[in-house]
This record gives structure tokens, sequence and C-alpha cells, in this order.
């Protein structure tokens, strides 16, 4: 993992983080052995094959182009959104397998698209994607074969699956390596139950001669525990060959893009496979328990790679990465903390339990204690927030800055040394260094129409229970006497009270509730 030094800029605190660790918290990480998550799919054993001779020339993934599979219309789902768009860690499953496509640098990818179509073509488009749409949905290779007008006959083709997630780019290059310009590669694993899935079957020298379909198998085939996970990489001009051949004629009625192992065999094109780097890498998704599953398999392996660099889990099975994070050392986080998108966390942070931490930067030392909720924030060293404290975007806090339990700020700049410890509103606010916000204090931003921002000078003691009616400045080391409903600016070093004249009424009686 390289180092790196990160400099942040914070309430005008210039800080330092040393030896900052990117994690690039993604799919394209390898995942966990998932025996370990009882999984029953993931009993997988190894299948020691034959190493295949090296062709004279190879695929490089600069020729090669991806062929993205995301038609299905995952009706087990029972959801509206395509099952494609379904999240893994905050982010669509296909979104997943395209980021797998662009680390490998191909040089055209093509995504295959059907059921809810233009939904997850307008999530998802970009300019490096072409689309071919599937309709009706007549099987894989029907599938494939709109892709085919995207696709250069002089380079190869990898396959992948909008549903399978976890695919792992190293898997993939071996995959790749494998085919070379003239080979088909299979992607395959061996599994002691593999009810559902088509089997590889090999002839008496162990090469492969077809694949068949469960549905579509004998008695004796079904005891093959070699099966197909769907990826492949074939060259184009011999896939554009193949799938205008394949037949429908099965128990489904769909023309499978299985059935071009047979004719790859019959014309003499060799057939090698290739193992993952874990069985994870291969599952796909149709249903919501699935999808938790993999899910929790995903952040597993987060988890394991954050100890990896040193950080403190209380318990690795209750984080959720829903992006990247960059860690330093000695970084502790407690249980059920929740990251989303990019967050940076400088040494020595400690994330209290129950926490939720958006696209923020924590400075060196800076504790949040439970049940904070982080949004879009900078924050220098040596910050306490919460527990129960809120910032929402636009807030920079400096350094050594205090946020108490039920504090709310939102798009404000708190200079160092600054706090408020309890039950405040700071927004759209500018708030000088060593000030002190009591309790109950509010920053009456909002008009009903427009906002306006309130200036806090340095050195600024406001009492509990104040009121400032934004725009209004607060002068340096003025004194807000509690109670005040500040609607004109106050002077610098003075007392500013502006609560009525205390009376006590001798003859006052208290109301008695009357008989009825």
């Amino acid at each position: 993992m390289r180092q790196s030094e990160a400099r942040f800029v914070s309430g005008g605190t210039v800080f330092h983080a040393l030896t900052m660790r990117l994690l690039t918290i993604d799919r394209r990480d390898r995942v966990l052995d998932s025996a370990r998550f009882s999984d029953p799919r993931a009993r997988m054993r190894s299948v020691v094959r034959p190493e295949p001779v090296e062709p004279l020339h190879f695929a490089t993934e600069s020729t090669m182009q991806v062929v993205v599979l995301a038609a299905g219309q995952g009706k087990r789902m029972r959801s509206v959104l395509p099952k494609v768009l379904q999240p893994i860690a905050g982010k669509p499953m296909l979104a997943h397998v395209l980021d797998a496509a662009r680390t490998l640098d191909a040089q055209r990818i093509c995504v295959v698209y059907g059921h809810g179509g233009e939904v997850v073509r307008e999530r998802l488009d970009a300019a490096d994607l072409a689309w071919a749409r599937q309709e009706p949905q007549l099987g894989t290779g029907h599938a494939v074969q709109q892709a085919l007008p995207h696709l250069d006959d002089e380079h190869v083709a990898l396959v992948l699956y909008g549903d399978v997630p976890l695919i792992g780019v190293p898997t993939l290059r071996r995959l790749v390596a494998a085919a070379g310009d003239a080979r088909l590669a299979l992607l395959t694993v061996e599994m002691d139950n593999p009810t559902g899935y088509g089997r590889i079957l090999r002839d008496a020298a162990g090469k492969v001669v077809r694949i068949v379909e469960e549905k579509d198998a004998s008695d004796e085939e079904r005891k093959v525990r070699e099966v197909n996970t769907g990826i492949l990489v074939a060259p184009v001009r011999h896939l554009r060959a193949w799938l205008g051949r394949i037949g429908n004629d099965n128990a489904q009625g769909e023309y499978y893009l299985t059935d071009i192992i047979g004719l790859a065999v019959a014309d003499g094109v060799e057939v090698t496979t290739v193992q993952p780097d874990a069985f994870a890498e291969t599952l796909g998704v149709n249903n919501k328990m699935q999808l938790a599953e993999l899910e929790r398999i995903h952040q597993g392996n987060i988890a394991r790679r954050l100890m990896e660099e040193g950080v403190t889990l209380i318990d690795p099975a209750r984080i959720d990465v829903r992006g990247s994070l960059l860690v330093g050392r000695d970084v502790e986080i407690d249980v059920n903390c929740v990251f989303e998108g990019e967050v940076e966390l400088g040494d020595g942070v400690r994330v209290g339990a129950n926490c939720v931490v958006r696209n923020a930067r924590i400075g060196a030392g800076t504790r949040l204690e439970p049940f904070s909720h982080v949004d879009s924030t900078t924050m220098g060293q040596a910050c306490v927030i919460g527990p129960y404290a809120r910032t929402r975007p636009g807030t920079v806090l400096g350094a050594d800055v205090h946020l108490g339990n039920f504090v709310e700020v939102k798009n404000s700049v708190i200079a160092d040394h600054s706090k408020a410890n309890h039950l405040a509103y700071v927004g759209d606010a500018d708030v000088g260094s060593k000030v002190n916000i009591g309790a109950g204090t509010i920053t009456c931003n909002y008009d009903g129409a427009n906002k306006y921002r309130t200036i806090i000078e340095d050195e600024v003691f406001i009492g509990s229970d104040t009121q400032l009616v934004a725009p209004v400045r607060v002068g340096r080391g003025a004194t807000l006497g509690a109670g005040t409903t500040l609607t004109k600016d106050a002077p610098a070093g003075q007392l500013t009270v502006s609560r009525g004249k205390q009376i006590s009424l001798e003859h006052w009686k208290r109301p008695v509730k009357q008989p009825r």
C-alpha cells in the first residue's frame, strides 16, 4: 500500500495527516472465503488442472472488449427497481461490474439491457459505454448477439454479468491471459452441491467438450461437480460465427451462450478453464436474501482489509463501508458505524458506536462520540464531536472544536478552540476562535424565503437560550447575556442584553382548578 501525505485546510488550520494509506474499498478486492459465512453455495473444493500451453500471441487488456449482460427482469427481487440496480455497499451491482471492466482498461464496454432498461441507462450511462437492447429476452446467447454490432472481430470479448457484482479483477486478468488470442476460456468452479448450475463435461483426456444445463442434464451428468459460472473470454470472430449457429431446442426454449462450447470443440478451437480466487466472486443475485449474503461477504472483506492496515475494529462483523476510506495510523472504529462516499480519517481518530460518516475529512486525534452524524464536513485535529451531534453539508471545523450532545451545524465555519457543548443550532454562520456558544443558542438564518449569515468574531461568549437573527454580527470579545434575542450588531468587547425587565408580583395568586 503506497503511503502519502495528505494536507487538509480546515477553519484556518492547516494540518498534516502523515502516512495515510488509501483503502480503495470496492469490489476489485479479493473477497473472503465464503464458506466462513455458512453459505451452502460456497462449498468449493480446489480443482487442479494442467497449465495450458501458452499461445504465440496473447490478448492484452487494451485489445479486449467487454460485454455485460444486464437484461434480466429479476422478478424474485419483488421490486420496481431493476435487478442490476439493486445496491451492494451503496452502489448498483452493475456499477461494481463496470468498475471491474474499466480497471481492465477494456477497449470497449457494451451493456446489454432489457427490463427497466431506460432506467438502467439513465442511472449509469457514460461516455465509455455502448448500449444494446435485448427485446424480447431469449436467453444469454441471444443477449450476446445484441452486442455483436459493437464488437471488433480482430479482438477478444469478455462476457460478464450485471448481477455478479463481486467478480475480482485478478481473476479476470488470469482468464483473459488463458484465452490469449485464439482460445475459448471459461471460468468454472467445483461445488459439493451443484444443483441449478450448468455442468462442465470433459472427455477421457480431461478436455472440455460441452456444457449441459441442469434442466437438460441426464442423471449421470448431474453428478458432475464442476460447474459453469457463465463468465468467459472468446475471440469475437469465432463468437459471431458460433452464435449464428446455436438453436433453442432445449427445456427453456432459449438460446444458451453455453452451447458455443460444443461448437468450439467441433471447430477445433481449444477450450481452457480458470478457477476464481474465491468462490464468492462468482455468486449471482436473484433475490433479496442473496443480495444480503453478498453484502455481508463484501463488508467482511472490507473489514479484513481495514484490520490489515492497522485499524482497530471493535467488531469486524458490524461495520459498513459504502465508498472509499482513507485511514491513518491507530484509528479505532466501534460497532455499527456506516461510512459513505469518500471518507478520510486521520491518525488516532476514534469513531464511537452507531456513527454515520459521509463524504468527510476527519483530522488527527478527533473523537466522534456515539450516535453522531457527519455529512460533507471537514474537521481539524483533536475535535470532540457528540454524542448525538450532527454536522451537515458545508461545515468546516478548525482544531479542537467541541460540539456536544444535540448540537447541529450546517454550512458554517467554526475556527479553532470554539465550543458549543449543548443543544444548539449553528446554521450559515462564520464563527471565530475561542468562542463559547451556550446551551439553547440558535442562529435564526431563514426568514421563510431567504437565508442570511451570522458572523461571530473571536473570543465571543454567548449566553444560554440566545437567538441571533441574521444577518447580524457579534464583535470580537463581546458577551451576549442569556436569553438575548439579537437583531442588531453587538459591539466588540461589550455586554449586550435584550431581555425584558424582571419583576416580582407580591400579591399574585397561582390559578386553582375549578370544581366540576
